[in-house]
């Protein structure tokens, strides 16, 4: 079998742009919502993640990002491609 196969497939988000005060970074918060086990209480959960961009994105701005190699401390992710702009 060769290494490809085994890999996998890299994970890929949808979230809003929630920062962009960096240079080539974004801060991205990914919300799900669920049904609580227990009591069947819709609930939302969030977190943010830091992603690099080179498409200059804006705060509200709907994006995708994918999971790739370390590129800082922090960044695990990157912008490929912005799916709406803010109005």
């Amino acid at each position: 079998m060769s290494e490809a196969v085994t890999r996998g497939r890299r994970k890929v988000r949808r979230g809003v742009v929630s920062s962009n005060k960096m240079q080539k970074t974004v801060v991205v918060t990914l919300t799900d919502s669920f049904q609580h086990p227990l009591y069947g209480k819709t609930v939302k959960k969030s977190s943010k993640l830091k992603a690099h961009d080179e498409l200059s994105c804006d705060i509200g701005d709907t994006v995708e990002v994918m999971e790739t190699r370390p590129i800082s401390k922090d960044k695990r992710w990157r912008v490929t491609r912005i799916i709406e702009k803010v109005k």
